[in-house]
């Protein structure tokens, strides 16, 4: 994977990781899993995790949060795929109101996830751990984990038939619990 280095200058640099935010507290704490994993592996000493909604800690909190901290400069990243309106407009709203508070410090907005190169590898490593786990599940043996589908219906073969005798208001079954 390609490996881009912070710049190495006097100036301290904060990382807001931003998602959308939901209402599902399992999918609010995979961002704050996400920003721990990337704060414990990055240089920079200040990373805080935001919602744009529906949860907290909004980008307010998070930006105010990197200025106690001592942040002289915010780079909020925009947990996204697309660079669609969220990373337009609303992102850059948020940040410019949560910014006012505090105008001596700079900050930027940096492209999302998109096209980025090393998502091939992602996507492969996604499809071959799920694959993986189906598999396993699929032949009755333990199935090796996954750290996004562990507990979940995810990561398992599903037929048509299964599928249509399963509304989606009602979760799926694994395969332990369907026989």
């Amino acid at each position: 994977m390609t490996t881009a280095q912070p710049q190495l200058d006097s100036i301290q640099t904060a990382v807001i990781i931003v998602d959308h935010g939901s209402r599902r507290t399992e999918s609010n704490q995979l961002l704050h899993r996400a920003t721990a994993r990337f704060a414990a592996d990055s240089k920079y000493e200040i990373v805080e995790p935001a919602h744009m909604e529906l949860a907290e800690p909004s980008i307010d909190t998070a930006f105010e949060r990197c200025v106690q901290r001592g942040a002289e400069r915010v780079i909020v990243f925009p947990y996204f795929l697309s660079p669609g309106r969220h990373w337009t407009e609303d992102i850059p709203t948020l940040v410019a109101q949560a910014a006012l508070k505090h105008p001596a410090v700079k900050w930027l907005i940096t492209a999302p996830f998109g096209l980025h190169p090393d998502l091939t590898a992602i996507i492969t490593d996604r499809i071959e751990r799920c694959l993986q786990n189906a598999t396993a599940i699929h032949e009755h043996q333990s199935p090796p984990g996954c750290d996004i589908c562990q507990g979940t219906s995810g990561c398992q073969f599903v037929t048509t038939l299964e599928a249509s005798r399963t509304s989606s208001s009602e979760p799926r079954m694994n395969a332990n619990e369907r026989e």
